[in-house]
């Protein structure tokens, strides 16, 4: 029989393979910690995936970002100075604990450590969390943005080895209790998140040709990035509330599943070969493979 410790008696949990974890009153779930070694046989036959998919997207104002699936590997694209949330979703019909790492650290404790000693977020059966900071105590967490490589939480914190990554590993509960239920509904996107933060660009260098005459959006973009050579990291932002609270889990040792995302700026998806390169204007063989046969005119103009 497990029983909930208090936080004073953490360090006994070294001696248990038992999830200890944070459940919150709204949308994320964190677990505190899955230390010691499993007493569970491991089945080197069994699969690591999961029987459904799980699911993790990027939300910029509450919008998942589109992800390019190229490498072996799903790209999404960051926007300099934009808040973003991670949600995450579990297919299955009990919980699950996830270790969820931003930039290398892991987003409860900014700890970098394997994904089985890692503190987790508990996901409940057929449930959907959003983590949209990093976990600054019980109650409040400091948001999620994009932002350079020099202003990054990482680099504040010396670790600056592994930007623009954000990976999921996900554990089962040993010996779940089902739970009979048809899962609910999706989430829909497209709502505005309250108190969207706007990060003003204006200490962003131009580069001298990118004032914008003659040049496309995209050119433009690409143009002001390769003048300040600037790729994409998460710093640690605004202040907000985020409760949780304390719970015990039994955790499988092997991981379900584990997904990686990694996110780029445009010129630096355009450079890795994941979007096409924007071509000068006026793009004529782009004119060409537009052309048509016929229109609707019943005689010939004057030119």
């Amino acid at each position: 029989m497990k029983k909930v410790l208090p936080l004073v008696c953490i360090a006994a949990l070294v001696l248990l393979s038992i999830g200890a974890a944070w459940f919150s009153s709204g949308h994320t779930q964190a677990a505190f910690t899955t230390v010691g070694e499993s007493t569970e046989s491991s089945d080197p036959q069994r699969p690591i995936v999961a029987e459904r998919p799980f699911e993790v997207q990027v939300l910029v104002n509450g919008s998942p970002l589109a992800e390019y699936y190229a490498r072996g590997r799903s790209y999404v694209e960051a926007t300099e100075g934009a808040e973003y949330k991670v949600r995450i979703h579990n297919p299955l019909p009990y919980r699950v604990a996830v270790c969820l790492s931003v930039d290398g650290l892991n987003s409860i404790d900014a700890r970098r450590t394997t994904a089985w000693n890692a503190s987790k977020w508990v996901i409940g059966p057929y449930d959907t969390i959003e983590v949209g900071g990093w976990q600054m105590s019980s109650e409040r967490a400091r948001r999620f943005y994009f932002t350079t490589e020099r202003d990054s939480y990482a680099a504040k914190l010396g670790q600056a080895s592994n930007l623009g990554v954000i990976s999921a590993v996900f554990f089962r509960e040993r010996r779940p209790m089902p739970v009979r239920i048809a899962p609910p509904p999706r989430p829909v996107p497209g709502y505005e998140e309250d108190g969207a933060r706007e990060r003003s660009s204006a200490n962003k260098a131009q580069a001298p040709n990118a004032s914008g005459e003659g040049l496309s959006r995209d050119e433009r973009r690409v143009a002001e990035a390769q003048a300040n050579d600037d790729y994409a990291a998460t710093g640690i932002g605004r202040l907000v509330r985020n409760d949780v609270r304390f719970v015990v889990m039994d955790l499988e040792s092997r991981p379900t599943a584990d997904l990686t995302l990694r996110y780029e700026y445009y010129p630096a998806l355009v450079r890795l070969g994941i979007l096409p390169r924007p071509y000068p204007r006026p793009d004529t063989l782009r004119r060409r493979e537009g052309a048509t046969g016929f229109e609707e005119r019943r005689f010939s103009p004057e030119p």
